[in-house]
């Protein structure tokens, strides 16, 4: 099957829950390009490995592929919202699996020759990093499984969300990449 004509199907966006205020984060209109150096300063050696030079990291081996917290992921490059943890799926796969993003305008694909047959890349539509891949293998509504780098994102949960909307993202244990 076609990831891009499934990808059109109805349901292929999912809708960021309602604590979410998505004016706290940018937008994927406000592009951000950095140099290699500066990507090297603003991520750790995996996710500059992960995010940069398109690698993938080990499977059962990261931070969310059996995480259930409520929550939204961002871009670890970027803070760009990407998808939500009410479209995420245990996909046996050992990597975080969604089903949708947050919207088609948050990330953007291409064909991925590596492993010598195509395969379709995903990347953050605001900062271009590599996430992972989407397949045509994942449950309703949309059919698709987005397979993503745990080093590509960042959940923010309610609680971090507040703390952010209050201007006290000094009290987290990350800060988020803007």
């Amino acid at each position: 099957m076609n990831i891009q004509n499934k990808s059109r199907n109805a349901g292929r966006e999912h809708s960021l829950p309602e604590w979410f205020d998505t004016s706290h984060y940018p937008s994927p209109d406000e592009k951000l390009e950095l140099t290699e150096q500066q990507w090297e300063e603003r991520l750790s050696g995996t996710e500059f490995q992960v995010q940069r030079t398109e690698g993938t990291e080990r499977p059962f081996d990261n931070e969310y592929h059996a995480t259930e917290t409520e929550g939204v992921y961002l871009c670890r490059g970027c803070s760009n919202p990407l998808f939500t943890s009410s479209a995420k799926f245990r996909s046996s796969s050992g990597w975080p699996s969604f089903f949708a993003p947050v919207s088609s305008s948050h990330i953007g694909t291409k064909t991925d020759f590596k492993l010598l047959m195509p395969r379709t890349e995903v990347h953050c539509a605001r900062c271009g990093g590599h996430l992972g891949h989407v397949f045509d293998d994942g449950p309703e509504p949309t059919g698709l499984r987005y397979c993503m780098n745990s080093s590509s994102l960042r959940l923010i949960d309610r609680e971090s969300h507040r703390k952010i909307a209050d201007g006290r993202e000094d009290e987290l244990d990350f800060r988020l990449n803007r």
